[in-house]
C-alpha cells in the first residue's frame, strides 16, 4: 500500500537527490583516486635510496692529486716577449730560446784568457721559482772547462741575475716552480 500512496509529484523530487548523490560519490571517488596516486608517488620516492655524504677539502685534494700529471704544466714561465704565444711547445721553446740568448750575449761580453781552444757543452739545471725568480739550481761542467774558465759558475750566475721578467708557470691557474735542463756550448779559441 505504501507504494500507492506515492505519485509523480513525490518521484520528481526525489531524483535530485540521486542526482546529488550520485555527484558527490563520483567526486569523492575522485579525490580518493588523487589522493591515493600522490601516496603512491610519495612512498616510491622515499622509497629510492639517495645516498649522499659530505666530502671533505682534504679528500677532494687527494683525490685530484692523484689524478693530475705534476711533471706537466698548464703554461711554461715566460718573458713578456713569450706571453702572447698559446701552444705549450712553442711558448717552451720561446723560453728556451730567450734565455740562452740572453746568457749567451752576457758570456760573449766577457775576455777569457785561455790556454787551449775549448769546444764543450755545459748542463745548466735553472729553476725558475714560483714567484719567477731564476735560480741555477745545478750546473754540470767538465774539469777540463772548469780549470780553463774558473770564473764560469760566476759569471753563470751573472748572467741569470740579468735576465728580464720572468712570469712563472702555471698548474690549473696557480703559479709553480720549474727546473729547465740547458745545454750551454762553450767554444772560445
Amino acid at each position: 500500500m505504501k507504494k500507492a500512496l506515492l505519485n509523480n509529484r513525490d518521484l520528481k523530487a526525489l531524483k535530485p537527490v540521486s542526482k546529488l548523490k550520485s555527484y558527490l560519490f563520483s567526486n569523492s571517488l575522485l579525490i580518493f583516486f588523487r589522493y591515493s596516486l600522490l601516496a603512491v608517488a610519495v612512498l616510491i620516492i622515499a622509497s629510492c635510496n639517495f645516498e649522499t655524504r659530505k666530502i671533505s677539502s682534504e679528500e677532494v685534494l687527494e683525490l685530484e692529486a692523484k689524478t693530475l700529471n705534476w711533471k706537466e704544466v698548464d703554461e711554461y714561465p715566460a718573458f713578456e716577449d713569450c706571453r702572447n704565444e698559446t701552444e705549450l711547445l712553442a711558448a717552451r721553446d720561446c723560453f728556451e730560446r730567450e734565455v740562452a740568448k740572453n746568457i749567451y750575449a752576457y758570456l760573449s761580453k766577457q775576455q777569457p784568457v785561455v790556454t787551449e781552444s775549448i769546444d764543450d757543452t755545459l748542463y745548466l739545471y735553472l729553476e725558475i721559482n714560483s714567484s719567477g725568480r731564476p735560480e741555477i739550481d745545478s750546473v754540470k761542467i767538465d774539469s777540463t772547462l772548469n780549470s780553463q774558465l774558473p770564473e764560469l759558475r760566476l759569471w753563470l750566475d751573472q748572467s741569470i741575475d740579468s735576465l728580464p721578467k720572468i712570469y712563472p708557470a702555471s698548474k690549473r691557474g696557480v703559479p709553480v716552480s720549474t727546473v729547465f735542463k740547458m745545454p750551454i756550448v762553450i767554444k772560445a779559441e
